[in-house]
């Protein structure tokens, strides 16, 4: 990918605001470029939300931020019909869903008839309102976040809920050099929040992500991404295993992961770098298996050391 190209701008103005998250951000935009969803996943304090806003920032799309909260309704998020007497009518007042960056903060935190008010969003992006239906950008992203480890007053999404978003990212502390040159960088700022200015316009994020959808794809790897997805169900430790759509995800962030590393054809190495991400979200393991700390990251690693890799 030479120094010019699109997508390492884009990665070089994200890099700039959000430090010693490489991996997270390459995440990202290969979400991104196969029109998928994010659910970022970690402790506060590591630039989720900062990640999400200089996203939107880089691609000139237009954001907004939902801190979700157990008093938060669906109407809060799509928006509800309002009376207007003197029109002797119903004016539509939109929610923030309406709109091409959304970041559902603490997505955990609030009902689950609430967060299933996103799921017509991210799978179809329309919102049905009173029984009309009304389109959404053709950039709409979620990006979604929760805290791993503080489990009081949450509410865990359901399986079908987590099967919408394309990778579930988790983001981790970054290293000493990393945290000392963010702290520089913070120190040089007066303490101002980072900021980042459009590097793409509207036309090459659509030809970026057509570029991604058409990356050639040889049999022999559609035959491996089948196998490593069917080997989860059939793993001893899993209760259930990834489905269908999971296969179809997997290779579209592989195929997504290509057009990122600058190659026109998907190798085996892509849909290694995004099976975990992709993946470790929609197995649920057995009991027992939970209980001896047997992570879906564990299962996923046999997994990828056992299935053939093709030549």
């Amino acid at each position: 990918m030479s120094d010019a190209s699109p997508l390492s701008r884009l990665l070089d103005a994200l890099g700039s605001a959000v430090v010693g998250q490489p991996r997270v951000l390459a995440d990202l935009v290969t979400a991104f470029l196969a029109r998928g969803h994010v659910l970022l996943e970690g402790v506060p304090g590591v630039a989720k939300t900062l990640t999400a806003r200089s996203m939107a920032g880089a691609l000139g799309l237009s954001f907004s931020r939902v801190q979700f909260t157990p008093d938060l309704m669906p109407a809060d998020i799509l928006g509800t019909n309002i009376f207007q007497p003197q029109a002797q009518s119903f004016r539509l007042m939109k929610g923030p869903v309406f709109t091409e960056v959304l970041v559902a903060d603490e997505i955990n935190r609030t009902p689950p008839k609430t967060q299933a008010a996103l799921l017509e969003a991210m799978e179809e992006r329309q919102v049905t309102i009173d029984g009309v239906t009304h389109p959404l950008p053709p950039h709409f992203f979620v990006v979604a976040t929760q805290n791993p480890l503080e489990l009081e007053g949450t509410y865990p999404l359901p399986e079908a809920q987590l099967d919408r978003f394309l990778m579930r990212v988790r983001v981790g502390y970054p290293d000493a050099d990393s945290e000392g040159a963010l702290l520089r960088a913070y120190h040089q700022r007066e303490g101002r929040a980072p900021t980042v200015t459009r590097v793409l316009d509207a036309a090459t994020l659509t030809e970026l992500q057509d570029r991604a959808a058409r990356v050639a794809c040889d049999d022999s790897i559609l035959q491996y991404v089948v196998q490593l997805v069917r080997d989860t169900r059939a793993h001893p430790r899993v209760r259930l295993g990834a489905s269908p759509r999971a296969s179809q995800a997997l290779l579209a962030a592989s195929k997504a992961h290509a057009a990122l590393q600058g190659t026109d054809f998907v190798t085996p190495d892509d849909v290694k770098a995004v099976a975990f991400s992709v993946l470790n979200h929609r197995l649920l393991l057995k009991a027992e298996a939970e209980v001896e700390g047997v992570t879906a990251d564990d299962v996923l690693r046999q997994m990828l050391e056992r299935v053939r890799v093709p030549r």
